[in-house]
């Protein structure tokens, strides 16, 4: 009995010790290190610090060069041309002489009239005589009434025919004027039309050349017609509205010069105005027929808060700008964007003047990102020049 009662307590002992070994074991065993949080990931962004400055509010449109005059030179006569007195590309001014058309057809007309006239003024001065004559023997009533009147209806008709000769020889004198062709506007004169030696006739289309005024020149380019409200307020506030001429990329500027007209009705076929400016050129950049970039200046906002454009992110609420913290994170910040003028935007309300913003590597923040900053600078660093400090949002001149 007792040899049973031993061997039924090694059994259970032996049954409970795995569960006490296990217990012990987790006792004596040291405790596995808890795994550590990854450190905030740094994200590396361009910054900028937003600053107060004049904004100029411009609009860009697409436009044309065209001369402020441009004439055909054309024949007022019939005749062979005789003489070209211009070289091709020549600047002309009033009144130089272009080319001449033969005159001796004219001149042997001329003689024909002074001619004509010199006879029917020996015809007058018979007619005067005889009527002279008519009225002393009237007064013996050796003739009679009728006579005199027809005399003095023959007298007329002399005269009549003098004034008619006097016109033919002016007109022959206009058309020999009209041989000499002068040039009836300073300007430029084109590549020539017409050979020496051709007859030209005064009804030909073509001309002999083209004239065109460069100085000034104007440029014709249009807005939309929800802009024209702004474009004339800008007249209204000032005689002279500033208008610059650029190349197709906006880099080089061709001239300045000021608003000349606004046309009088909208293109209903696309929604514009057309406008027209005048240029000075006398550096003879601008060209008749030049596709150009007009950008018209239509307001100023003075002393703002402006920032680069690619700082400002739309959400679906609200404009927004991530700022740069002391402690390295970022902010979200709820703005509402002003003007915009090349590659800067006017902050109205949501940031301070000095405070930085994030301008590159945005699309990898969030609120309270942690950042370092690659640089910084002024609104407008490292990008092509804006509207600041009262200048128009363009690129530098030539």
């Amino acid at each position: 009995m007792v040899l049973g009662g031993l061997l039924l307590a090694a059994t259970a002992a032996v049954l409970v010790e795995p569960s006490l070994i296990d217990e012990a074991r987790t006792r004596l065993m040291p405790a596995a290190a808890a795994p550590k949080a990854p450190p905030p990931r740094v994200v590396p962004v361009g910054t900028v610090a937003a600053c107060r400055a004049d904004v100029d509010v411009s609009i860009d449109s697409l436009g044309s060069v065209m001369p402020l005059a441009s004439v055909t030179i054309r024949t007022r006569v019939d005749g062979e041309l005789v003489t070209v007195a211009f070289t091709e590309g020549q600047d002309v001014a009033e009144g130089d002489l272009l080319a001449e058309i033969d005159q001796r057809p004219l001149k042997v007309r001329l003689r024909q009239a002074e001619g004509q006239l010199a006879r029917d003024e020996a015809a007058l001065d018979a007619a005067r005589l005889d009527l002279e004559r008519y009225e002393s023997l009237h007064a013996l009533r050796q003739v009679t009434g009728q006579q005199i009147d027809a005399q003095k209806a023959l007298v007329r008709q002399c005269e009549a025919a003098l004034e008619i000769d006097r016109g033919l020889i002016d007109d022959v004198r206009l058309q020999l004027d009209y041989c000499r062709i002068t040039a009836p506007i300073s300007g430029r004169i084109g590549l020539r039309l017409v050979d020496p030696g051709n007859i030209v006739r005064a009804n030909d289309p073509a001309g002999l050349a083209v004239v065109s005024q460069l100085r000034p020149i104007t440029v014709v380019f249009t807005v939309p017609q929800d802009d024209v409200v702004r474009v004339q307020r800008a007249l209204a506030a000032a005689a002279d509205v500033p208008v610059e001429a650029y190349n197709r990329d906006f880099r080089t500027r061709l001239g300045a010069g000021t608003l000349l007209a606004i046309d009088n009705q909208v293109d209903t076929a696309t929604g514009t105005v057309r406008l027209k400016a005048v240029f000075p050129n006398d550096d003879g950049t601008l060209f008749p027929s030049q596709f150009v970039n007009a950008r018209l200046l239509v307001e100023t906002v003075r002393d703002t808060v402006v920032v680069p454009a690619a700082a400002v992110q739309r959400g679906p609420e609200s404009s927004f700008v991530y700022v740069v913290q002391p402690d390295s994170t970022v902010s979200l910040r709820t703005v509402r964007p002003g003007a915009a003028a090349g590659d800067l935007v006017a902050i109205d309300d949501g940031l301070a003047a000095d405070e930085i913003v994030v301008t590159a590597g945005i699309d990898r923040l969030t609120d309270k990102a942690k950042v370092s900053v690659k640089g910084s600078g002024p609104p407008g660093a490292g990008s092509p020049p804006a509207a600041v400090a009262g200048k128009p949002a363009a690129a530098p001149g030539p």
